[in-house]
């Protein structure tokens, strides 16, 4: 009860916060320690961006969702920016522009966000039939810091639609939405000296790719109470089962079941707020990943996860963690490095991602369980996420989950989808029902 006070009493001195900030016309902010990277590796192909999406039980009116999202921008400084290139570092500013124009999708997801077309905001909402879709480039926010902002997004849309759950709170986000903008990787840095990515190369999928940069998307829905009941039997967590369900579908497609020199990699970004007691809605993540060394011909799903589950739990405690993220903050504190123009510091940063990108195959994200406040939840039918395709990653998947709706979604650049129908029948096989959606004709 204590610990809930204490938020409730953070969340209270944030909002009181914004709203005197919302006084000044102008104020800056320095990028965090992790978004310093995405400036300097985003490309038209790269872009960075990924997509949070919330389904509806009725169909959007965009002219309703564009007015919820002009109230809620106008309190919510974390995405109420634009960013600058100064002499040595990116910086956010507060940007006084009218927030970017709502439409109807029409275009494939996660592409480039040109700021000089979107009012010089990093993030685009978009809506389709009965779902809307918030599109973040990664510098500005990781994505518990876009949940926060799509959920008050969210809100603010079926209050204006639905009048009777309107109340006098209006001007007042949810207890759940924070407004906290600190660095903290900064707040929680200690001195290390250890590197902290590999640079063994591991396997990356290859392939005629799809036209124009396009990304194929494939839902996945299941239950979430069924998939838990299968990660009992073989005593992994959700994130443990998916990632290896993940990691055998590439050595059984991909390397055909046979043993092979380099391992499969799967990237897992760990929320680093509960570990550090952090509100922060700016990045605060580090990245751990599951080796799998196919040393043998037709290993069996159990030796997978069995493998994955020893990989992943190694390296998932408060200490490693620290480390990782500890030691991209000291090259960021170092003196001699802090006084290097931009323009070099990018190449350095392009030149070290392009070394750590060698040694991934994929990236898995989970957002979690989202939590709705109880008044809205019979509005909402499920939640989806998807990130982009990245050096040397041409595939990834995401997954989140909302009261019994668990989605995973693959989005790639591959026009082959062996490894995804491998994915799924896979999961059949153990038991779990599966209904997919696609973007693909």
């Amino acid at each position: 009860m204590l610990k809930k006070e204490k938020k409730k009493k953070e969340i209270e001195t944030e909002k009181k916060t914004s709203k005197k900030r919302r006084n000044h016309t102008i104020e800056w902010e320095k990028l965090d320690n992790t978004a310093n990277l995405f400036p300097a590796i985003a490309t038209q192909n790269m872009t960075n961006v990924y997509r949070i999406s919330v389904t509806l039980k009725e169909e959007i009116q965009g002219a309703v969702l564009q007015l919820a999202l002009d109230k809620v921008l106008e309190r919510f400084d974390t995405f109420r920016v634009r960013m600058r290139k100064g002499i040595f570092w990116y910086y956010f500013e507060t940007n006084t522009k009218p927030a970017p124009t709502v439409y109807r999708e029409n275009d494939y997801p996660c592409r480039y966000i040109e700021p000089y077309e979107n009012n010089n905001y990093l993030f685009r909402v978009t809506y389709y039939k009965k779902r809307i879709n918030l599109e973040v480039f990664h510098v500005l926010a990781d994505g518990m810091g876009g949940m926060n902002f799509l959920r008050e997004i969210t809100y603010q849309y079926l209050r204006l639609i639905h009048k009777e759950i309107s109340n006098d709170r209006e001007e007042y986000f949810s207890d759940d939405t924070s407004l906290n903008t600190e660095d903290s990787y900064l707040k929680n840095f200690r001195k290390s000296h250890k590197k902290s990515y590999r640079t063994q190369k591991a396997i990356h999928l290859k392939g005629e790719k799809t036209s124009g940069g396009e990304l194929s998307v494939i839902h996945g829905f299941m239950d979430r109470n069924q998939i838990k009941e299968v990660c009992k039997k073989y005593d992994a967590s959700v994130n443990e089962y998916l990632t290896a369900v993940f990691t055998y579908s590439i050595y059984m497609e991909y390397l055909h079941g046979q043993p092979a020199k380099r391992p499969i990699v799967i990237c897992i970004p760990v929320n680093l707020r509960p570990y550090f007691d952090s509100m922060t809605t700016r990045n605060f993540f580090a990245m751990v990943s599951a080796s799998f060394l196919p040393e043998q011909e037709n290993m069996t799903l159990d030796e997978v996860v069995r493998i994955v589950k020893e990989s992943l739990r190694s390296q998932i405690n408060k200490e490693h963690l620290e480390e990782i993220f500890s030691y991209n903050v000291s090259n960021q504190k170092n003196i001699l490095l802090r006084s290097v123009p931009i323009f070099i510091k990018a190449i350095a940063m392009r030149l070290v991602y392009i070394s750590s990108a060698r040694a991934s195959t994929s990236t898995i994200t989970n957002l979690g369980k989202i939590a709705i406040d109880e008044k809205y939840q019979k509005y909402i039918a499920h939640f989806t996420a998807m990130i982009s395709r990245s050096a040397g990653q041409i595939m990834k998947g995401a997954v989140c989950s909302y009261q019994d709706v668990l989605s995973f979604t693959f989005t790639s650049a591959l026009k082959d989808l062996s490894v995804e129908r491998c994915f799924f029948r896979t999961l059949a096989k153990d038991g779990i029902k599966v209904a997919v959606e696609t973007n693909l004709e």
